[in-house]
């Protein structure tokens, strides 16, 4: 079978290797979609582990079964999140599931034509597709379980203001469930393409961070742009929204869009940090201002079992479209194109990887 083995995001190479035996108590799935997610393309998050076969986001069909294995048969389409917390650890128990210190087994990279799913796995962290969910669907179930996450985490519901900066796929899907809890979506972004999609997706008023540093460059001195368009930024918020937003979702890790975070977010507010910045990077929290103003400064980057269960249920009932932000569909041979896609980011939102084709 062939796999794609990532040494870099420039040294993407096909290689053939056997297709695995299951044993007792595992399966042997047929990818038939993974999804290049925004983390695939981080190299620093990514090369110490290189080389390896990435993709976590993917929908697959059971090729073979192992004689034990009871819950599952040839045939059967499913979604297989990439690990499974322990579910009785403390930190399982406080719904910290991403961090679970007992997680020792991880799902093969679904760049690949058959991946081998072990017990754990099978047990607890594969999920049949629902009638009407297709393969490519699939692909967003756990991208979207991390949304639904973030968003539990920022406290959002129906009635708050949120603002997604950054409208990737993330971000887009931000804006999409935000705007499904009733919630008025702001969005910014530098490229108009992308935040024509999130008026699609739902988005109330959208801000095109390129004209407000440019304004900002225009009035004042070089060094002063990125502050100049920071306040155009929450200007625009208040102006369209009366107020600064409750939650702000950073779903890019440009520092400039940091430095907007912090002054778009309202009195008792939250800056969700679901993209980061590299670790060479240093960042100013404005730390006395935000401890009389109970403004929160919040991290997610995973999911649950119980967010990914939702996901499905959102996506399965069309609560949340995502077809929509599919833009790429490649066979397995141009999974380096793919990376190229995701790294440029001006041409794609989802690009899906189809192995068997």
């Amino acid at each position: 079978m062939r796999i794609a083995l990532w040494y870099n995001n420039r040294d993407i190479r096909l290689t053939e290797v056997p297709t695995p035996k299951p044993g007792p108590k595992e399966m042997l799935v047929k990818v038939m979609s993974c999804g290049i997610c925004g983390s695939d393309v981080v190299e620093w998050y990514r090369l110490p582990r290189a080389p390896l076969v990435q993709g976590h986001e993917l929908g697959a069909e059971v090729v073979e079964v192992g004689d034990d294995v009871t819950k599952y048969r040839p045939g059967d389409r499913v979604m297989i999140a990439p690990k499974v917390p322990c579910g009785t650890c403390h930190y399982c128990r406080e719904d910290h599931h991403p961090v679970c210190p007992n997680v020792k087994v991880r799902l093969p990279g679904g760049y690949a034509e058959f991946i081998l799913v072990p017990q754990e796995l099978l047990e607890s962290g594969t999920y049949r597709l629902p009638d009407g969910v297709s393969y490519d669907m699939s692909t967003f179930v756990e991208p979207l379980a991390c949304v639904v996450r973030a968003q539990k985490l920022a406290g959002v519901k129906g009635g708050l203001t949120v603002l997604v900066m950054g409208c990737g796929m993330s971000g887009l899907l931000q804006v999409k469930l935000a705007k499904s809890q009733g919630c008025l979506v702001v969005a910014s972004d530098v490229n108009p393409a992308r935040l024509a999609l999130a008026k699609q997706s739902g988005a109330d008023v959208v801000v095109d961070a390129t004209k407000d540093a440019a304004n900002g460059a225009a009035r004042d001195a070089a060094r002063d742009a990125a502050q100049d368009a920071t306040a155009d930024l929450a200007a625009r918020v208040i102006t369209e929204t009366g107020r600064k937003a409750d939650v702000v979702i950073l779903c890019t890790s440009a520092l400039r869009a940091i430095d907007q975070a912090w002054r778009c977010v309202d009195q008792g507010g939250a800056v969700v940090f679901f993209a980061v910045p590299g670790p060479e990077k240093q960042l100013t929290i404005p730390l006395n201002e935000f401890w009389t103003q109970e403004i929160r400064v919040l991290t997610s980057y995973y999911c649950g079992p119980p967010d990914i269960v939702a996901a499905l249920k959102l996506i399965a009932t069309r609560t949340i479209e995502v077809e929509d932000l599919i833009t790429h569909r490649l066979p397995l041979a141009e999974i380096a194109r793919g990376f190229q896609l995701v790294l440029d980011a001006r041409e794609s939102v989802k690009v899906i990887i189809r192995p068997q084709e």
